[in-house]
């Protein structure tokens, strides 16, 4: 959990990607005034969304290097997923 208010600068560097800060600092300066709350709130959200996922994918790589199984509830796709792509690869998709 983040203690200190989130900033421009601390939504800019908790984003990660070079291509994402730019965005979001391309949409902050050409917001008009009465968007800027609007936008800062959207931003704010994705960069708490991309750190608590950062936190639960730290949390399980602990939990694997340990050799435990994953917390959580987890569905099997495995069947699913390959027989998708067979029907891709039957249409002719590469």
């Amino acid at each position: 959990m983040r203690a200190e208010p989130w900033t421009i600068e601390s939504i800019r560097d908790a984003l990660g990607s070079r291509a994402l800060a730019q965005r979001f600092l391309s949409e902050i300066n050409r917001a008009p005034a009465h968007q800027l709350l609007t936008v800062f709130a959207k931003w704010e959200r994705i960069a708490k969304d991309l750190q608590d996922a950062a936190g639960r994918g730290r949390d399980l790589a602990e939990h694997d290097a340990r050799g435990e199984h994953l917390p959580g509830a987890w569905v099997e796709r495995t069947d699913a997923v390959l027989q998708q792509a067979a029907q891709i690869r039957a249409r002719g998709a590469a």
